[in-house]
């Protein structure tokens, strides 16, 4: 395993490794109308994954008067957490982890969800023995901004160009280009083909199993 390309495998939660993307969608349009806002489109809430979710319902909701946004953000919470006990697995997720965790890789989360949601999602999936660390968004600085993979790398003294951070948004992208790490675009959740490789991804694939072949040639 000395030959490998990256001692720390990075990934992002929502549209990366759950399959979340329809129901984060239509929690922010269900939240918007619940206060009477008009709701996004389904490109906007699709852009805001991956965004803090304070961040990311003022951006999805420009127009909303600033008093406003907190109940927006109990709305979401309530909407999502209604059903996020229903949202499964992209397929191939455990057999790839398990496989990582036997090379001997550190493994991470960094998300853009809260700490709480994280650990909800964790608890439900049971993917929670498999990665060393994890970063929320209500932790430090949200994506792109570069503080949140940077306090990974620094936790297990893992150098930028040994680090490898999938996901499947520009956001995530962006975050390692700012931090000096390398980004792997994977197209199954929010944002689009051309979006990602505007970032300029180390490389980019369609499902886990694609993944899982392109670590074992290239990571």
């Amino acid at each position: 395993m000395n030959n490998r390309a990256y001692d720390l495998v990075v990934f992002d939660w929502d549209g990366t490794l759950l399959d979340s993307t329809g129901a984060i969608v239509k929690a922010i349009q269900a939240a918007s109308r619940e206060i009477g806002a008009c709701p996004p489109d389904d490109a906007k809430a699709r852009y805001v994954i991956g965004m803090g979710l304070r961040e990311a319902l003022e951006y999805a909701v420009p127009d909303l008067h600033e008093s406003r946004y907190d109940d927006l953000v109990n709305a979401y919470r309530k909407h999502y957490l209604s059903g996020d006990h229903e949202l499964t697995l992209f397929d191939g997720v455990e057999t790839l982890l398990k496989s990582l965790q036997s090379e001997h890789r550190w493994l991470a989360v960094a998300t853009g969800k809260s700490r709480v949601g994280l650990d909800r999602a964790l608890g439900h999936s049971g993917l929670g023995v498999y990665f060393d660390t994890t970063r929320t968004a209500d932790q430090t600085r949200g994506k792109p901004h570069p503080q949140m993979l940077q306090e990974i790398m620094d936790q297990f003294a893992v150098a930028p160009e040994r680090t490898l951070m999938i996901g499947d948004t520009t956001h995530d992208l962006l975050m390692a280009s700012n931090a000096g790490a390398h980004g792997l675009a994977i197209t199954h959740g929010a944002h689009d083909l051309g979006s990602l490789l505007s970032c300029d991804p180390v490389g980019v694939v369609d499902s886990i199993p694609t993944l899982s072949h392109w670590l074992k040639k290239n990571g």
